[in-house]
């Protein structure tokens, strides 16, 4: 029954199918008393299936990890989820393992995407907090999320709380081109065209996301340029730099 009537909400129309426009056309309803209607009786009804975590488990230690395709953050996640026992997860990743289990609720995903619909930010954070429970992870890295104000604040909304860092990979553009064109991984969306459609994408929803993290002093901005080897030295240097800081104890115990 609730999949029926998930389904009927987001079958009404919408204006555009792109992950930009779907998260600027949302920008105006960004707060819960602003939300459209339809939006809230989603986000109660996909948020009514997950159980409670009963109020009294320690709170995570959470980075979010930014940057721009070709930025190298995917590299990067695997090494810091390896070497300081971070829990990694992909919200792209997650929204997969979902329609491939073959649930309900990923059925649902699946027509959605189908439908040249964008997820909406309620159904991706609520899986994303699953999957935190489900690690039960002192440390949880959150790669290549939230891509959009609208991402931040339904995270900040559902999962109660802001990330203690950002971790953002500054990469020029014409770097994050070259490595684009050059990975050969027989993706269709490796080409100059899209390729540049990507990066302004990046630059109107996700920069304004750094922004305002780094307006909390939560972004720890790292070159990415050079060797995985020699980005990763960086990032290094970076948790050394936060050992003085008692948010660390997350990461040392």
């Amino acid at each position: 029954m609730w999949r029926r009537r998930v389904g009927a909400l987001l079958r009404s129309p919408r204006t555009s199918s792109s992950a930009s426009s779907a998260c600027q056309s949302r920008r105006h309803h960004l707060l819960p008393s602003e939300e459209p209607l339809a939006l809230n009786r989603l986000a109660r009804l996909f948020t009514s299936q997950a159980g409670s975590d009963g109020g009294d488990t320690q709170k995570p230690f959470i980075a979010f990890v930014l940057g721009g395709p070709g930025s190298g953050k995917g590299t990067q996640c695997t090494k810091i989820a390896s070497d300081f026992g971070f829990a990694h997860l992909s919200a792209g990743d997650i929204l997969r393992h979902e329609i491939a289990s073959g649930s309900e609720k990923g059925e649902l995903i699946l027509e959605i995407i189908k439908e040249g619909r964008i997820v909406p930010s309620e159904i991706t954070v609520e899986l994303i907090r699953k999957a935190m429970e489900m690690n039960n992870a002192k440390r949880v890295l959150i790669d290549g999320f939230p891509r959009c104000e609208e991402n931040r604040i339904a995270f900040e909304r559902i999962v109660g709380t802001e990330p203690d860092i950002v971790i953002f990979f500054d990469c020029p553009e014409d770097e994050m081109v070259k490595r684009l064109l050059g990975r050969n991984q027989g993706r269709v969306d490796d080409n100059i065209e899209t390729i540049k459609k990507r990066l302004k994408v990046f630059e109107s929803l996700n920069i304004p996301v750094v922004d305002y993290y780094s307006s909390r002093g939560k972004v720890h901005k790292i070159n990415a340029t050079g060797t995985a080897d020699e980005i990763f030295e960086a990032v290094r240097r970076l948790f050394s730099s936060l050992s003085a800081s008692s948010s660390i104890y997350y990461l040392t115990h």
